[in-house]
């Protein structure tokens, strides 16, 4: 089944998202390979693609996982967590329709 991930960013998280950047991108890239990755991405903490020294204000991931205890689990051991880039994150069953 398809899980959102969405998290949501601690004030000011640019640097702490910079750091562990690469581990959190090779993690989603993992799920991409596996074909379980339907979409990934940050929430730019302004109304631009690059919001630049503005940063962002979370992630949305949604991604396939055999049960919510496992997309659960899987959120809580992102890098970013580790790092305290995420003040909070919440995961949810997800349901395709479009496209």
């Amino acid at each position: 089944m398809w899980y959102a991930i969405i998290s949501e960013d601690v004030s000011d998280s640019l640097p702490l998202r910079k750091k562990a950047r690469p581990d959190h991108l090779a993690r989603l890239n993992r799920l991409k390979d596996e074909g379980r990755l339907l979409v990934a991405g940050p929430h730019p903490a302004i109304d631009s693609e690059e919001p630049g020294e503005a940063g962002f204000s979370g992630s949305l991931v949604v991604a396939e996982f055999p049960s919510l205890e496992e997309a659960q689990a899987w959120a809580d051991s992102d890098p970013y967590v580790a790092a305290g880039v995420y003040a909070s994150t919440s995961v949810k069953p997800f349901k395709l329709v479009l496209p």
